[in-house]
């Protein structure tokens, strides 16, 4: 009997635990193998990721932040966007109220925290685009080809990462309207 209830239990809760979730680390984030580790020099992970033929994409995050789940569980994990992730970005995890050093294009250093607040970043998940290549002067917030605040469904994310890669902040079109203009072309 007792043996019973815990093969019911233990498969109950494998049934609840979504089947293609990251694991978390000590400080409560997920860790996807698409993350990567860096010295957090903004300029050098930049021309790094550069001559990867990579872009940077920083994700702030924070720890039981909802949102931030629901990416790693339902969104992150589908092929394209897994794909893009390990392949097109140089992906940097930033703890919203962390205290690993960054320094930016302009050489100021700041703790996660302080930087967070410095590139206005409020929210988790959010996501900042860098530029291909570092800029001569001014900040990531200046120079961010694009900043993506809040959890998304899988469609917006992968235009967003895809419209990133094609330079779509450079042309005159919107975001929405390009989003717009797939998804018409994907119904014909």
């Amino acid at each position: 009997m007792m043996k019973t209830i815990l093969t019911a239990a233990a498969t109950a809760l494998c049934v609840a635990l979504p089947a293609h979730a990251s694991p978390v680390g000590e400080d409560g984030l997920h860790k996807p193998d698409w993350i990567v580790e860096t010295f957090r020099d903004m300029r050098e992970d930049v021309e790094d990721a550069a001559a990867e033929g990579k872009r940077v994409l920083l994700m702030f995050e924070q720890r039981g932040c909802i949102y931030c789940t629901r990416m790693h569980e339902n969104v992150y994990p589908d092929p394209e966007i897994t794909r893009m992730l390990s392949e097109d970005y140089m992906v940097i995890q930033i703890n919203l109220f962390g205290n690993v050093p960054i320094t930016d294009f302009d050489g100021t250093t700041l703790d996660e925290r302080d930087m967070a607040r410095r590139w206005g970043v409020v929210f988790t998940p959010t996501l900042i685009f860098a530029p291909e290549s570092p800029p001569e002067s001014g900040t990531m917030r200046d120079a961010a080809a694009m900043v993506m605040p809040g959890a998304f469904e899988r469609g917006t994310t992968r235009l967003m990462l895809q419209w990133v890669l094609e330079k779509g902040y450079e042309s005159e079109e919107h975001f929405q309207h390009y989003v717009a203009r797939m998804l018409s072309n994907s119904a014909d």
